[in-house]
């Protein structure tokens, strides 16, 4: 079970850094609730699940396209960030109880983060490098293992993260929303910046 415990801590730590998925977390959790900020957090998990699959079952048709398109997946996933920058600005401050919640609220805010997430190729290029380093062989039960233990461990965190920042929902007024909204669009906007330049710099110095 090394694996599995490997996996969780794999996936923690691939889950903590702050980044464009973290402050959607945070967002979602802050104007709509903790099960919506866990949500979003499984969406990412799940990209890094599959990434991680593809790695773990030695799908070299797929790291392979990954590799030679990453600049262009890239411009994709940079666009979409600067899309959600725009929407974040522009939406309303509203908490949950103000707002019509359905099934398909929960979907959209799956999707988004599982795309965003897989619209990063460098994440299959870093479970490539674990699995050469950690010596397991594509397919083997102890792949499989260490695969489920970093979706667990990423699941982990964004559960932790939502319901911490949950607790502090009601302390937060429409002004702090407003700045937040503010800030979260700036910060997306930045990610999404800065992932143009990178896929610019692929595309043009490959």
């Amino acid at each position: 079970m090394t694996p599995l415990f490997n996996g969780l801590l794999l996936g923690f730590s691939i889950a903590a850094p702050v980044g464009p998925i973290g402050i959607l977390c945070l967002r979602k959790t802050l104007t709509q609730g903790r099960s919506f900020g866990f949500v979003a957090g499984l969406g990412a998990a799940s990209a890094d699940a599959i990434y991680g699959s593809a790695a773990a079952l030695g799908l070299t048709i797929i790291s392979q396209f990954l590799i030679k398109y990453a600049s262009w997946v890239q411009l994709v996933g940079a666009l979409f960030l600067l899309f959600l920058a725009y929407r974040t600005f522009s939406s309303p401050v509203m908490h949950r109880e103000d707002s019509d919640i359905s099934r398909t609220d929960y979907l959209r805010t799956f999707v988004t983060t599982f795309f965003l997430t897989l619209t990063n190729p460098l994440t299959i290029l870093s479970f490539i490098g674990i699995f050469a380093g950690m010596n397991l062989a594509s397919g083997s039960v102890s792949s499989v293992y260490l695969i489920v233990g970093v979706f667990l461990g990423s699941a982990a965190w964004w559960l932790l993260l939502s319901t911490v920042v949950g607790l502090l929902r009601k302390m937060i007024g429409s002004k702090t929303m407003k700045f937040i909204n503010l800030f979260s669009s700036l910060i997306l906007l930045s990610f999404g910046i800065y992932s143009m330049y990178s896929a610019y710099e692929g595309l043009v110095h490959p």
